[in-house]
């Protein structure tokens, strides 16, 4: 049975090189944060909102068969096959950055042995498996066969993703995709989708990124048009996706995470239009939503508002490009005392990423749902002191009862 290496002991890595363990492989994990690697190696996970992790790190670390490293190039010595998933985020100019990923190679290259199988789970813009990863793992004249199989899962549901998702694999010839393609069949135990090459794989990935940020554009487009006109557009939305070929997404105040908002940069601006005009239209959301609450109050001055969950979205312990920021950065901008809630964080984290925390409920003249968690149903709005306004920016609560408290409202296509 294949010795496997996973590069990459984030969120989804570390997961994956879990499961590989549960599933009776020898698998190995590096990362540059020796603290990770030491709490897998004690059986504990960094990642404790993910369902079901904990017990698959401490199962397969009492079996022997999971184990984690900072020396990725030894590790890639000990392996049959080499998994990288690391990220490649966007640079301040919103260019893909490599500088991880290029890291991961690097060192993968100096211990890959000759017939190892290199594969590339991090989604990366198209020609980056055969142009970035083939060529350096292939510099020394190792015949080393590289593959593109790009990661399909969620945050919050990645156990139970990696059980259910197709797995879509392309080669950067027809050895390394049919390798790979046999690896993932026994490894996951699930449908493996062998494209042509590692390229349609790639844009596999980012086409299905694309259309979700280009779904929710319209949507929110939509919605922005429904609120001019004082059309409920949820029920629109309910009666429209009653017709099997309409799939139309929930509007909201912005997209965030390390996928949807990330993947249509890696797309060229000059070749493809819709992509960029998505994020656009999506980036507007959080000024929006501030314009909509401050033109039912009449003003924001002075006004304390309380943002309800910083998380991009609920129940999910993530703050990566988050509309919270953007939406916190209008609602100043416009005068308003900005205090932040999430019951996933500590007042010391919300902290550190530039909140000012609040206890719920509390006195403050408006309150934004920003982010829908569960410890947030059955919420009194009647018992913040003064509450004036609600600008409910996921459309959680119900419009009547809100009304009917005398508090006023505004919601997103509402």
């Amino acid at each position: 049975m294949s010795r496997i290496l996973v590069v990459g002991l984030g969120k989804v890595g570390l997961p994956l090189a879990a499961f590989l363990a549960s599933r009776g492989y020898d698998v190995e994990g590096a990362d540059t944060d020796l603290g990770r690697a030491a709490m897998v190696n004690a059986g504990r996970s960094p990642f404790p909102f993910e369902p079901g992790l904990d017990d698959l790190i401490r199962d397969g670390v009492a079996a022997g068969r999971l184990r984690a490293t900072g020396d990725t190039a030894a590790a890639a010595a000990r392996a049959d096959v080499m998994i990288i998933v690391v990220p490649v985020a966007l640079d301040a100019s919103g260019r893909p950055d490599f500088s991880n990923l290029d890291s991961a190679v690097e060192a993968v290259a100096e211990g890959v042995r000759d017939g190892g199988l290199v594969v590339v789970e991090t989604t990366v813009p198209v020609g980056t498996t055969r142009e970035r990863v083939a060529a350096r793992v292939r510099k020394a004249g190792r015949s080393v066969l590289v593959a593109a199989a790009p990661e399909r899962v969620s945050s919050g549901t990645l156990i139970r993703d990696l059980r259910r998702y197709p797995k879509i694999v392309g080669g950067v010839d027809a050895a390394s995709g049919e390798q790979a393609a046999a690896f993932y069949r026994e490894a996951l135990g699930v449908e493996v989708k062998l494209l042509s090459s590692a390229e349609a794989a790639e844009l596999t990935k980012i086409a299905e990124g694309v259309y979700r940020d280009l779904n929710i554009a319209l949507a929110n487009e939509l919605a922005r048009y429904a609120d001019a006109r004082r059309i409920d557009f949820t029920e629109v939305v309910e009666a429209a996706n009653s017709q099997p070929y309409s799939h139309i997404h929930q509007p909201g105040l912005g997209v965030g995470g390390h996928c949807i908002p990330v993947y249509p940069h890696f797309l060229s601006a000059d070749e493809l239009k819709l992509p960029a005009l998505g994020r656009r239209i999506n980036d507007a959301m959080a000024a929006y939503g501030a314009e909509r609450l401050e033109k039912i109050m009449g003003s924001l001055a002075g006004a304390t508002v309380v943002i309800l969950g910083v998380t991009f979205r609920g129940n999910v312990k993530e703050t990566h490009l988050s509309p919270a920021f953007r939406l916190r950065d209008e609602l100043a901008r416009r005068g308003a005392r900005v205090v932040a809630h999430d019951p996933l964080h500590s007042d010391d984290e919300l902290r550190a990423l530039g909140f000012q925390p609040c206890a719920v409920p509390c006195a403050a003249a408006a309150v934004v749902v920003q982010a829908w968690h569960d410890a947030y149903v059955g919420l009194d709005l009647t018992a913040f002191a003064g509450l004036r306004a609600v600008l409910d920016g996921r459309n959680a609560f119900d419009r009547r009862r809100v009304e009917a408290a005398g508090i006023l409202y505004a919601g997103i296509g509402r």
